[in-house]
């Protein structure tokens, strides 16, 4: 039996819903069992702007496998941006 996890953060971006792209303030991140995906439990990211109300989110529910290595994925991205000059150093 797993109690649910989360965490939220604030972030700076942009998102695409159904009313079209808004900008996201927050991402509420927790690893619970998922509405629609088919496995017990997922890691599951909401990308909001909780000012905007309920309509400005985006909704991603990923297995534990694919939530690491998406992970994996956007570090070493930022790293080559970073290795080539694109992005400022940390």
């Amino acid at each position: 039996m797993c109690s649910m996890i989360a965490e939220q953060i604030k972030i700076d971006g942009c998102g695409k819903g159904a009313g079209g792209w808004f900008d996201l303030r927050e991402a509420d991140v927790s690893y619970d069992h998922p509405f629609n995906a088919p496995f017990e439990h997922a890691l599951n990211i909401d990308f909001v702007n909780e000012s905007m109300g309920p309509g400005a989110r985006v909704a991603v529910e990923l297995s534990a496998e694919a939530a690491r290595e998406l992970a994996l994925t956007i570090l070493a991205t930022l790293d080559r941006a970073e290795a080539g000059g694109f992005l400022n150093k940390r």
